[in-house]
């Protein structure tokens, strides 16, 4: 009886972390400490070709490293509505959640 209570126990404590998990949504902001909008660039150290504020909500959806090893993540995300694929940008000045 103790072993088919414990099951039953586990079976709904797995069944509710993996309902939650699955709601879960990784997402991002960007959060550049310098207070200046983040510099968007078309490749890893490339040509700046958009940047973005503070706070912006986005999607990190590639991650990559340049010469010097440091982490850069390619950002996505909506914008008045619309879905836009903004570029590059360096991983120190994005930081990520489960929300």
């Amino acid at each position: 009886m103790k072993r088919l209570a414990y099951t039953i126990a586990v079976s709904v404590f797995a069944t509710t972390v993996g309902i939650s998990a699955a709601h879960a949504e990784r997402i991002c902001k960007v959060t550049d400490p310098t207070d200046t909008p983040l510099n968007i660039r078309d490749e890893p150290n490339g040509k700046i070709i958009n940047k973005l504020r503070n706070d912006r909500e986005v999607y990190v959806t590639e991650v990559t490293y340049d010469s010097r090893n440091r982490p850069w993540v390619y950002l996505e995300g909506y914008y008045k509505g619309e879905y836009r694929q903004w570029g590059w940008a360096i991983r120190e000045f994005v930081s990520c959640y489960d929300r």
